[in-house]
């Protein structure tokens, strides 16, 4: 069996308005848990659905760690194994629970190159049936 080559974007490729190759992810009871579990956020609302409930939520749902890696993932499945991701600023909307979709999307804001490196600077949004889910701005460089 063959491996894929994985190629990272490079600055030549990139342009102010690119749309980010959107993703989807199923959210499931167990992505919610693993991902409260794995960064060690323990707050009932993560795992105990009843909990969640009483506290007016429909449901467990992600944390924001876990949202935030899943962007950390869409932007560098996007921009490649080079890239390096700078920082993620978010804004939270809507809970994700499952049985959602939760879509990623994302375009390029801004492009500098400088010293070598191209920073690239991104809106970005993951968004439910019922809502934006998380927005916010993401920065990252790819090679110049």
């Amino acid at each position: 069996m063959s491996q894929k080559e994985i190629k990272s974007l490079r600055a030549d490729a990139i342009s102010v308005g690119d749309n980010v190759t959107a993703m989807d992810v199923e959210v499931t009871a167990t992505a919610v848990v693993a991902g409260a579990i794995a960064s060690h956020d323990y707050m009932p609302m993560h795992h105990d659905r009843d909990f969640a409930q009483a506290q007016g939520a429909p449901d467990i749902f992600f944390n924001i760690m876990s949202t935030n890696a899943y962007i950390a993932r869409f932007l560098t499945d996007w921009a490649g194994p080079e890239a390096v991701l700078k920082n993620i600023s978010v804004r939270l909307g809507v809970q994700a629970v499952p049985g959602q979709v939760l879509k990623f999307s994302g375009e390029v804001t801004n492009k500098e190159e400088k010293d070598g490196e191209c920073l690239i600077e991104l809106a970005i949004k993951a968004a439910v049936e019922t809502g934006d889910h998380a927005t916010g701005t993401a920065a990252l460089t790819v090679p110049a």
